[in-house]
């Protein structure tokens, strides 16, 4: 493994489960305790052992090599907030160079101790059903078979920490769920009220969710997952689920997760919340640009290059929750952007992020975004195409690894190098709302093209170097 080099060296073995017979059920929404750690039951089929020596092993889908995603919140995306209307906005999702489509939840939302006038779209009151608000089941199927005509994938949101108050579960099956000393049903934490906590030491709890998952596969030709709160869930279930859902299909999987044995079984990727929340304290003052540098070694230490990470400036969490963009990030939003979008890992756009969404929308009602920016749309998408087609951009072993270029304001300007094969990128970026003047150091002479401005340049240590507050240069080869 060249790049991300990490001390799990282990021999271990994977079991194959051959599985006989599928059965469908529900579940779902947020997130939040410690469950105890069941024990993975590999005793149903014939098992076949593979030693394998390397433990960064999850097998990425092709597709994946290349791609970024976009997060869609269906309930406030369109004015309609529905299926059918967001179908309608595909073109222009994969105008951008989108690859993957992360939905969050579309299943139906608890009634019963709900939060706000709409619920969250966490809180599952049918793992296999859709939220009538959006459309039905034809409505989700006619977008998957749109999106793989444009070439895109689709992965759905999946709540598997808890489920709402009056899922059916609750009736059926009262011991699939964590309960008080008085043998009452829990919320995962006291503030997440409108949803129940499962418990994962039942294994026909597991089966049964494992179960509603494959629905989506076999049933509507999704292509994975993205994991609700995955860090409070037992991995060995997300090890197993992992297996049974490769059975039908290659698939792709995010983990809500920044751990990095969340990689050698179970997740294609997982988030990058630190480098998010440093680069807010680099652009605040409170720390130097140096730090980033330093967390990029951290990074080498603790995943493999086979370890995809997500960047991203917004979530659905962040924008409703910690504020938008703008209030979050100020005026480096394209810097940070061009940091997050060429620095190793697969960058991430929510819901209205690339027409400049400036509001931070209601979680529980309906709440459309405010464009302030429509010309920025131009620039996600230079972005994500150059993302897309330059090899030394692309994610994993696939792409090119990460150098640091050393500069005479190493505290304000960052500045680094990524090459695969005869692709070369090399970003510099001002974090600091002053205009800096700087030279490179160390770099051997390359002409290269400013990707904003399409006009050749040559790089040297020589070359005095200008930038505005908060401004970049995004060359490529």
């Amino acid at each position: 493994m060249n790049f991300f080099v990490k001390n799990r060296f282990v021999s271990f073995f994977i079991s194959l489960t051959v599985l006989i017979g599928m059965t469908t059920s529900c579940v779902d929404e947020h997130a939040g305790h410690n469950h105890a750690k069941g024990e993975h039951d590999h005793s149903t089929g014939e098992q076949i052992i593979i030693e394998l020596d390397d433990p960064g092993y999850v097998k990425h889908v092709e597709w994946s090599k290349n791609a970024t995603i976009y997060e869609a919140n269906i309930r406030q995306i369109t004015p309609e907030g529905t299926l059918k209307a967001f179908e309608g906005q595909l073109e222009s999702i994969q105008e951008l160079g989108i690859k993957i489509i992360w939905l969050m939840p579309v299943q139906p939302i608890g009634e019963l101790n709900r939060k706000g006038g709409l619920g969250s779209p966490y809180s599952i009151k049918d793992y296999t059903a859709v939220n009538p608000d959006f459309g039905d089941l034809n409505d989700f199927k006619s977008l998957v078979k749109r999106a793989h005509e444009l070439d895109m994938k689709i992965i759905l949101d999946w709540v598997a920490n808890h489920s709402a108050w009056d899922n059916q579960w609750t009736i059926d099956h009262p011991e699939y769920y964590t309960k008080d000393s008085l043998g009452d049903f829990m919320p995962p934490n006291p503030d997440w009220s409108d949803v129940l906590d499962l418990n994962y030491d039942n294994k026909e709890m597991r089966v049964a969710m494992i179960d509603a998952m494959k629905y989506w596969v076999t049933e509507c030709d999704i292509d994975g997952f993205r994991c609700d709160v995955a860090w409070n869930v037992p991995l060995d279930f997300w090890n197993r689920t992992r297996e049974e859902l490769d059975a039908i299909k290659p698939i792709f999987i995010l983990a809500e997760a920044e751990e990095e044995n969340y990689h050698e079984e179970a997740f294609d990727m997982s988030y990058g919340w630190e480098l998010m929340h440093l680069l807010k304290h680099v652009v605040n003052g409170d720390s130097t640009v140096n730090s980033i540098d330093k967390y990029m070694l951290r990074q080498k230490d603790r995943f493999t290059k086979n370890d995809y990470r997500m960047h991203f400036l917004t979530t659905h969490d962040e924008n409703s929750w910690n504020g938008t963009i703008e209030e979050r990030f100020g005026e480096s939003e394209k810097a940070i952007a061009v940091l997050t979008y060429t620095i190793y890992g697969m960058p991430l756009i929510y819901s209205g992020q690339e027409y400049g969404n400036n509001k931070a929308l209601a979680f529980f009602e309906k709440d459309n975004p405010t464009y302030t920016q429509p010309e920025i749309f131009d620039f996600y998408k230079t972005l994500i195409t150059l993302n897309r087609d330059n090899k030394a951009l692309w994610n994993g072993e696939y792409g090119g690894d990460y150098e640091s270029i050393e500069n005479t304001l190493n505290d304000q300007v960052f500045s680094f190098k990524r090459q695969k094969d005869n692709d070369v990128i090399i970003s510099i970026i001002n974090l600091t709302d002053k205009p800096v003047r700087f030279k490179l150091l160390d770099i051997e002479p390359i002409s290269l093209v400013n990707v904003f401005l399409n006009e050749e340049i040559e790089i040297n240590d020589h070359l005095e170097l200008e930038l505005p507050a908060y401004g970049y240069y995004l060359l490529k080869q």
